[in-house]
């Protein structure tokens, strides 16, 4: 129902951020936005593009954004869970590896989103997805990995000090890993099989997996936090609310439960 305006963001975000490519990037925050992250210019641009698109299409939405936090366009309407930059640090630091993730939903948890639209900034790739209807990676439907080799782990490490002592059982039975700084890109892969695990032990807001909750779920995987808990009656806002585990499938996803709750 919604794609064509999501796919018009698209257009408009990859022309608008293509143009700030060819300019020096700063790593001068000019703000700090709703979720309590700095914000940086490529953050607000991405953002302010967004809900352009948005409030022009018509739709009514009450919009949660990392960054403007929450707002009422056209009436208000369903929730719309925005990250216009998922990686700011990677986009600030010249890395290129980042995306937005945008997700609709018919209530307040995790279990009424709808549709999810995530696109990969450097490529342009689109995974979207609409729950019941399965994932697509550029309009070809995408699934997840079969069997249950750890052939490459992903994980976000936001306190390293904490954070990696805690999933090492787990990376250490990867062939191979990944600290890539995108968890919506990350999920987005999990989703076509590049990616065999994620996981995050740090506490995530629901903007940050929203779209790749949907994504992962509807090409075939496994999602829960890292006690092995379903979070579809996890709250959609602001704070900080869960950890993550994404898994290809479910015997895949149950082993490394094992080995993280040893």
């Amino acid at each position: 129902m919604y794609l064509a305006v999501l796919q018009k963001i698209r257009e408009k975000l990859l022309v608008r951020l293509e143009e700030e490519r060819f300019r020096p990037l700063t790593q001068k925050a000019i703000g700090v936005g709703a979720a309590g992250d700095k914000t940086f210019p490529i953050d607000k641009i991405a953002e302010d593009t967004i809900l352009y698109e948005l409030e022009s299409s018509g739709y009514p939405f009450s919009i949660v954004s990392e960054e403007y936090g929450l707002k009422e366009i056209n009436g208000g309407g369903k929730k719309v869970l925005i990250d216009p930059i998922d990686g700011s640090k990677n986009a600030i630091s010249g890395i290129p590896f980042y995306c937005t993730s945008i997700a609709i939903a018919d209530g307040e948890t995790v279990d009424s989103i709808t549709t999810a639209y995530v696109v990969n900034l450097i490529t342009g790739d689109e995974f979207r997805a609409e729950k019941g209807q399965g994932a697509f990676l550029n309009n070809e439907m995408i699934s997840t990995q079969k069997d249950e080799e750890f052939y490459l782990v992903a994980y976000e490490a936001q306190t390293p000090g904490k954070d990696i002592s805690r999933i090492v059982p787990l990376l250490s039975r990867s062939r191979k890993t990944r600290c890539l700084g995108s968890i919506a890109l990350d999920l987005a892969y999990l989703a076509c099989e590049s990616i065999s695990v994620f996981v995050n032990p740090s506490l995530s807001r629901s903007f940050d997996f929203a779209g790749g909750w949907l994504l992962v779920r509807e090409a075939g995987g496994m999602f829960t936090d890292m006690k092995g808990d379903p979070i579809g009656d996890v709250e959609l806002g602001l704070g900080k609310s869960v950890s993550l585990l994404a898994s290809g499938n479910t015997r895949l996803h149950d082993k490394a439960l094992q080995i993280l709750n040893r």
